[in-house]
């Protein structure tokens, strides 16, 4: 079963005097790359929170947000009052004639005007964290799961139009192999001179076995068929697809640069134009 790495999952945690909303959102990348938005009050779990999410998601370039938002009954912050008094006798000195409220704006601006509580995490909030954490990662996991599927089926539609073009030019060999042996014996022919019909035959035969493709048909069947099984198989491993399609890319490369045939030739075109097809979806392969 493959699976996407681009994926989204969200959660909303809903507390006694705040809420908490948990995104999880990823997209394809060749290694890992976990970036956290966690507020400062949270800091202190943000290692653990990372490692969370990384062991699940284990690959893609993934991004994670926590975000509080308090309900009015409960803040994190104070106005310092004796700090924000002393501001505006130091500003009354330097404009007498300024009104209060003026001067109390520009004093709540000042440094240190307000002043952030820091207790310690409840153990209770953090494990409402936890779950929130747990339904998002689900949730995101579900989505890779949903694009798998549907990459699965693009793969299983290239790989069989493969198989086709691949039976083509089986089909098409004997025929490739009778005008190379023709070419050959015409080209001879045409030099007007007597030739050894042992050596003739050796070079023929020489020749023959240098355009010979049965290797690279029968390799690149295999690769096909391991290409699918692959795809059934219980994990997602997109760098194992990719190393198969590299081979399938070998194969099919060299039955173009030997078939010295124009049929053969735009079969093997089509063939590449599936794989090219596969190798852009499979970078987006967990």
């Amino acid at each position: 079963m493959i699976k996407s790495m681009t994926g989204f999952g969200k959660s909303v945690t809903q507390l006694p005097t705040k809420k908490i909303t948990i995104e999880i959102k990823s997209l394809n990348s060749k290694n890992q790359d976990l970036n956290a938005r966690i507020p400062s009050f949270y800091r202190e779990k943000e290692l653990e929170l990372r490692n969370l999410v990384a062991q699940r998601l284990e690959r893609g370039k993934i991004d994670f947000s926590l975000y509080v938002e308090l309900n009015g009954e409960e803040t994190s912050s104070s106005i310092n009052a004796d700090v924000v008094k002393q501001y505006m006798k130091q500003l009354r000195e330097v404009t007498p004639d300024a009104a209060d409220i003026e001067l109390l704006k520009i004093a709540t601006r000042l440094p240190d005007a307000l002043k952030t509580e820091r207790d310690e995490i409840d153990d209770k909030e953090y494990q409402s964290i936890l779950a929130g954490v747990e339904e998002a990662l689900n949730a995101i996991d579900t989505y890779r799961v949903d694009e798998g599927k549907a990459l699965k089926k693009d793969f299983e539609l290239r790989i069989k139009n493969i198989a086709t073009n691949l039976d083509e030019v089986i089909t098409l060999d004997p025929e490739r192999m009778t005008g190379v042996r023709q070419r050959l014996t015409k080209a001879v022919s045409d030099l007007k001179t007597e030739v050894d019909e042992n050596r003739f035959e050796q070079e023929l035969t020489y020749y023959l076995e240098k355009y010979d493709i049965t290797e690279e048909k029968v390799r690149l069947s295999n690769h096909l068929k391991y290409f699918q099984k692959s795809l059934d198989s219980a994990d997602s491993n997109g760098k194992k697809l990719a190393f198969i399609s590299q081979e399938m890319g070998r194969e099919i490369n060299t039955i173009g640069s030997k078939s010295n045939y124009a049929p053969m030739q735009q079969v093997v075109v089509r063939m590449k134009d599936e794989l090219e097809k596969i190798k852009e979806q499979l970078l987006n392969v967990l």
